[in-house]
């Protein structure tokens, strides 16, 4: 599974990221750094409730992060 990070700086000086292929995915940080991170951690919790509750097909599967130039 291919999950693609995409960064905007806000006028205030915070930084979102989203993952578009996850629905509910944003996060703010203060530098692009931490919204990354953030959004990965993020992203693990919901793919793992969506395993947990049958929602994704079973067998081996990975996660490649990518960021959004």
């Amino acid at each position: 599974m291919q999950l693609t990070i995409r960064l905007l700086r806000e006028t205030d000086g915070r930084w979102i990221a989203d993952i578009p292929e996850l629905p509910g995915v944003t996060v703010y940080g203060a530098s692009p750094e931490e919204a990354t991170l953030k959004a990965k951690a993020l992203a693990l919790r919901v793919v793992a409730e969506e395993i947990e509750h049958g929602e994704m097909p079973p067998g081996p599967e990975t996660l490649r992060f990518s960021i959004a130039a």
